[in-house]
């Protein structure tokens, strides 16, 4: 969930797997860094690959665990080794959240065990926030504890010109607003996450974006949004899996006989 998308400078490599990845071809863009296991950074930016399928998509746990426990092998410092462990905390997180499996005391200590390996400027600091933040919002119901947390993620974000964790900074806290009845101000953090997705060209995650922008607009520009969602998530073979239930088109009835 960070990266800035691509420039004209970026390495070719990185450039392919932004492409595939923001298209929702975790497996391809992983792939494309298979080779290279020896290295620490490119180890834990495949298992990260891996981590975001599964919680777009519900599937793929077994390749995530294996790419995982290969980048905590690999990791040789302190801030490689608090990576590591905030991806296990992600994976953790998303099974719980996903119900796939009860994993939430294994996310908290993992992303507890980052905390204390990544020092407070590390690159990785600004991204465990965030995940912090969803653990307290999802699995702990503790909304004040989260928006302290995306706060903290939103400002090393800036920080650090993460823009496309600045999109899910906005959208969270956005969703905390609505949660609170401030319309106007969940309108805009919602606007401005769809902003970035649009801008980066990380079309996976714009369908979710245009839905929750919709939430906070009247009609009929919530149902031009959601109509878009909806050709989005049925371009992209039906990822993000979560928004079925309000993307799917209605199943016709049976034409009387």
């Amino acid at each position: 969930m960070s990266g800035s998308g691509t420039t004209a400078g970026d390495e070719p490599l990185q450039t392919a797997v932004w492409r595939l990845r923001s298209r929702g071809c975790w497996s391809d863009a992983a792939a494309l860094l298979a080779p290279h296991p020896s290295s620490p950074a490119l180890s834990l930016q495949r298992t990260a690959l891996l981590v975001e399928r599964c919680l777009f998509t519900g599937t793929g746990w077994e390749d995530a665990e294996d790419a995982l426990r290969t980048a905590e092998a690999a990791a040789g410092s302190d801030d490689e080794r608090g990576a590591a462990a905030c991806e296990r905390g992600q994976l953790a997180y998303s099974s719980t959240v996903l119900g796939v499996r009860d994993r939430a005391d294994e996310a908290s200590a993992a992303l507890g065990r980052a905390a204390a390996l990544l020092a407070p400027d590390a690159p990785g600091r600004a991204l465990l926030d965030f995940r912090r933040g969803l653990v307290a919002e999802h699995l702990a119901e503790s909304p004040q504890s989260a928006r302290a947390a995306y706060h903290r993620a939103h400002a090393g974000a800036v920080a650090q010109n993460d823009t496309l964790l600045l999109s899910f900074t906005w959208r969270h806290l956005a969703a905390l607003a609505l949660r609170d009845g401030e319309l106007a101000e969940a309108r805009e953090g919602f606007r401005e996450s769809l902003r970035i997705r649009e801008e980066l060209g990380y079309l996976v995650g714009t369908a979710p974006a245009l839905t929750a922008l919709a939430d906070t607009e009247p009609e009929p520009e919530a149902g031009r949004l959601r109509a878009e969602a909806g050709r989005l998530f049925r371009l992209l073979g039906g990822v993000p899996t979560w928004l079925a239930d309000q993307l799917s088109p209605p199943t016709q009835p049976a034409p009387a006989a």
